[in-house]
């Protein structure tokens, strides 16, 4: 009698192909690409510190948070999830994070509330600079 593989055993097995097939396409340092999504599966780096915007920012809706750069080499990180009614936010634009569901807007300086109907900040998250590699802390 053949006892088929635990579903433990097949999901593991499939876990450990996806880390080697994201640790072997990451491991290039000298790549040209612009695209973050190699990057975000390794170890949660997010992207490049040149895919963000002086002024401006970038949200990352698989990772619900959005990276912002108000200033010159200065990177700060928020939830994406607006704390009016639980929306993704969809845009940073002239200083403001927005969320499309109800008007909410967020500065990008520190997330404090520009409009309503959002009464909260976004949650601040952790991240680190190291080199051009931006991840989440």
């Amino acid at each position: 009698m053949t006892n088929p593989p635990a579903r433990r055993t097949v999901l593991g097995t499939g876990a450990a192909a996806v880390l080697l097939a994201g640790c072997s396409k990451y491991g290039d340092n000298n790549s040209s690409s612009s695209s973050a999504s190699p990057a975000a599966a390794d170890g949660g780096v997010l992207a490049k510190t040149s895919d963000i915007p002086v002024g401006g920012g970038k949200i990352f809706k698989d990772k619900k948070v959005v990276v912002t750069q108000p200033k010159k080499d200065e990177f700060k990180c928020f939830s994406a999830i607006c704390t009016h009614q639980g929306c993704t936010v969809n845009k940073v634009a002239d200083g403001t994070i927005d969320c499309p569901c109800h008007g909410s807007k967020y500065r990008i300086t520190d997330a404090s509330v520009v409009h309503g109907p959002a009464t909260r900040p976004l949650p601040a998250k952790k991240i680190t600079v190291e080199g051009n590699s931006i991840r989440l802390a």
